[in-house]
């Protein structure tokens, strides 16, 4: 996708904690289609001072796309052994740090003059939780919400609101998926599966190709929730997320018309 991108005459920030990871993304595609800063998406005491920067640096941003996030398996049935600093963190990445991130850099883009974008990548865990990730699963449904909840009331803001909900996806390297636009933000995604074992864990799910393809499609046409693959039959389950959608949709008039 990154690839793609660049090609369409997109340039590509990309921001994470692995310097070799961020320069040699800057490598392959040089230094007038990319850059890159290091920057831990955790750190909230930094946080104003890297928006600061990638603002002064790159001052004709408007998308940002956030796409990190952690996971691992935690044997609720064996509490003694579960490690709640970690299941916090889990937590924190996942959602307090997405959070944090997108209220910090809403501002800018929504006093730009043109169009721009926030991006977050979820799952379809948000909906159907798998019970032996249940910090990743609760974060990201508190993720959705929160997504959701941005989205609602921005309305008529210029400033779309997408979120990308895609299946297990094998992984070979931290992929940079956004939109067509000027500038991107971006921070790459980690090795979700890996504490499944690097070859295991990443030769699980759907060829990165197709989901980049049908992701890439369905971004450049507008779509605001991004949905590739399915937990179970494709059917029932977009019929679930349909009833779910209506009702969120009708309690969202109600909550805004009487705030």
């Amino acid at each position: 996708m990154a690839d793609k991108l660049v090609e369409n005459g997109v340039k590509v920030i990309a921001v994470g904690r692995r310097q070799e990871r961020l320069d040699a993304f800057v490598k392959k595609h040089s230094s007038s289609k990319a850059a890159s800063v290091r920057f831990d998406i955790t750190d909230r005491a930094g946080l104003d001072d890297f928006v600061k920067r990638v603002v002064d640096e790159f001052p004709d941003l408007d998308c940002v796309f956030i796409n990190s996030g952690i996971q691992s398996q935690i044997k609720l049935s064996k509490p003694s052994s579960v490690d709640l600093d970690a299941f916090r963190e889990e937590i924190n990445v996942n959602f307090l740090s997405v959070v944090d991130m997108s209220v910090k850099f809403l501002p800018i883009l929504q006093e730009k003059a043109i169009p721009t974008s926030l991006i977050i990548t979820g799952t379809h865990l948000a909906l159907i939780p798998a019970v032996t990730l249940p910090a990743y699963s609760a974060s990201k449904a508190a993720l959705h919400a929160f997504v959701y909840s941005l989205r609602q009331q921005l309305q008529g803001s210029s400033t779309k609101i997408v979120e990308i909900w895609p299946p297990l996806v094998q992984s070979q390297s931290s992929n940079v998926l956004f939109v067509i636009s000027k500038t991107i933000l971006t921070t790459p995604p980690a090795e979700l599966h890996d504490y499944m074992g690097e070859e295991k864990g990443r030769s699980l799910g759907m060829p990165v190709d197709a989901f980049t393809n049908e992701t890439y499609k369905q971004l450049v046409s507008g779509t605001e929730h991004i949905l590739v693959g399915s937990v179970g039959p494709e059917e029932p389950f977009l019929q679930l997320i349909k009833a779910r959608q209506k009702q969120s949709d009708d309690l969202s008039k109600f909550m805004l018309l009487h705030p």
